[in-house]
């Protein structure tokens, strides 16, 4: 398991990167589509990773909690699937089913759209505004796998609730997990 850090190359303030993307059962959905009203998760995920299935349960709670209060939440899996067939669409439907999802789960299989967004590693979390622009990047919380910790999402719940007061944005702690699974050639610089 290969340790990363997001290097979160979006500054806060700065718009989201538009993306059309197909989902696990085959529809494409585009960010204009899954934009809540009163903001937009974007989370890049992927099945196998420890980190993500360690909170993939508390994520598919918070993102009930948060859409009622007008806050959207998609997941793009970026991950090379041709050798992380893992990671592919029958898996993502399954793991997302299991965990409770009951948002999009979408592949970014060409990876143009992690790099838009600078996404290093899953999970990696981005949080944006009614307007569309960057309030939060960073993690989930500060449990890991293996910690004897149960996922709360605090970080990110906090960063919900400054978001939905208007109150200046704020930078978050990065994010860490499993580096994203590049096809050969295309890591980012």
């Amino acid at each position: 398991m290969a340790l990363a850090f997001s290097t979160q190359e979006l500054r806060i303030g700065e718009s989201a990167p538009s993306f059309e993307l197909p989902d696990a059962w085959g529809n494409r959905h585009s960010l204009q589509d899954l934009a809540g009203k009163e903001g937009t998760l974007v989370v890049f995920a992927c099945n196998h990773c420890p980190f993500v299935i360690h909170l993939a349960k508390e994520l598919g709670e918070m993102a009930r909690e948060i859409s009622v209060k007008g806050v959207n939440t998609v997941v793009i899996n970026s991950n090379d699937l041709v050798n992380f067939p893992q990671d592919g669409p029958l898996p993502m439907r399954n793991f997302a089913q299991g965990y409770g999802w009951d948002f999009s789960y979408l592949i970014d299989e060409s990876q143009t759209v992690a790099k838009s967004y600078g996404a290093a590693c899953t999970p990696d979390f981005f949080l944006f505004n009614a307007e569309g622009h960057l309030s939060y990047a960073g993690q989930f919380d500060s449990t890991r796998p293996r910690s004897g910790e149960k996922a709360t999402g605090d970080d990110l719940r906090h960063a919900v609730g400054v978001m939905l007061t208007g109150k200046a944005p704020h930078k978050g702690i990065p994010s860490s997990g499993c580096s994203i699974k590049w096809k050969l050639g295309n890591e980012p610089r």
